[in-house]
């Protein structure tokens, strides 16, 4: 009974249903024994790439990441761009959660204004609680993710900060050139 008032609660068109659907799909793949088998890894991130494409917003994580600097792009640039981010995101991703042990998520609140909304959440384990809220933009008619704070830091406040600093001491081609050079390791370090 409270499984069916918890979904039809948090129903899909809501931007706490729309983040809770995506969580439950990459949980059933992090829980997914037969994934777990080193040589399934890239079947299970090809998996993991899928269920969080559908739900990020590439284009406009990329777009906020550059702030100002994203107008004076190419149309060109800023495609070539949104790839190696979303790569880069791809690549921390997969780091972070091929250490996933059976966290629990637990939807605390929501908020919406107009075709933005947050919605915030809290992974729990029993050694620690990790608040991770995702902010999001309607877009097309669903909502899309397009910054996620992790204990009260922005990601992409974060990733603008360390690019505008290395465009600050080399050029937009510099960040290009890391970030090309991050995709091909296919790592985040």
């Amino acid at each position: 009974v409270s499984l069916t008032f918890f979904t039809a609660a948090w129903g899909g068109g809501t931007p706490t249903g729309a983040v809770k659907e995506t969580v439950d799909q990459v949980l059933v793949v992090l829980g997914d024994q037969t994934l777990k088998d080193p040589a399934k890894v890239t079947e299970r991130r090809a998996k993991l790439e899928e269920i969080i494409g559908r739900r990020f917003d590439y284009a406009e994580m990329a777009k906020r990441t550059l702030a100002s600097q994203w107008k004076e792009l190419s149309a060109e640039k800023q495609q070539e761009f949104v790839g190696l981010f979303q790569q880069f995101l791809a690549n921390s991703y997969a780091g972070n959660v091929d250490g996933y042990s059976g966290e629990q998520v637990e939807y605390l609140k929501e908020r919406e204004k107009g075709e933005f909304a947050e919605v915030q959440t809290k992974v729990v384990s029993p050694k620690v609680q990790i608040p991770l809220d995702y902010r999001q933009k309607k877009k097309d008619g669903e909502w899309r993710v397009y910054d996620v704070v992790i204990d009260g830091v922005s990601l992409m406040k974060n990733y603008r900060g360390q690019f505008s600093r290395i465009i600050g001491s080399s050029s937009f081609e510099g960040l290009l050139e890391k970030l090309r050079s991050k995709a091909d390791l296919g790592t985040s370090s």
